[in-house]
């Protein structure tokens, strides 16, 4: 199966040839990703591989990467965090027609990653909602990706995290 994702990395300060960059990325396995290198000092891949599923798919991915510019600190892995627009694209349906169906459920609509100008949600919380409404066909891949994004994500950010008081984590629970 085909999978498709971006991985969007900080470059080390010494990475200073992009055109050499994108070369070795090309030859090292990275080959089925589009490389971006538009903004200094950031890169952003978006792959098409094909795996088993989407955890061999990313870890593949990961580890490529990760031999050709060890370096390089992963910012984020998607698709995982979307507003309206994001999933109403994936899911076909117009950003009004989603902003209905959320007004109209608004209280099991998953509650979103950060509210304000702009709102975001994890794409896994929205796909099992909408899976678990029943009235969407969801591709499997996509499901799959999106759970597994989600979890790089968590583990960068945990793994970042100080760690939390106890009574703290009691109350989260």
């Amino acid at each position: 199966m085909d999978y498709i994702f971006t991985l969007k990395y900080r470059l080390p300060d010494h990475e200073h040839d992009l055109d050499a960059l994108a070369e070795r990325l090309g030859s090292g396995g990275c080959d089925d990703a589009l490389v971006g290198i538009g903004q200094a000092g950031r890169l952003a891949l978006e792959f098409m591989r094909e795996a088993s599923n989407a955890n061999a798919a990313l870890l593949s991915a990961l580890a490529d990467v990760k031999a050709i510019v060890p370096d390089a600190v992963l910012v984020e892995a998607s698709p995982d965090f979307v507003g309206l627009t994001d999933v109403a694209q994936v899911l076909g349906l117009s950003r009004q027609n989603l902003h209905k169906l959320m007004s109209k459920y608004r209280h099991s609509f998953p509650v979103p990653v950060h509210e304000g100008s702009a709102t975001i949600w994890h794409l896994d919380d929205v796909l099992a909602w909408l899976h678990a409404k029943g009235t969407y066909q969801l591709e499997r891949s996509l499901v799959e990706l999106a759970q597994v994004t989600r979890q790089i994500n968590l583990a960068r950010e945990t793994r970042q995290a100080p760690p939390l008081p106890a009574d703290i984590v009691a109350m989260l629970n």
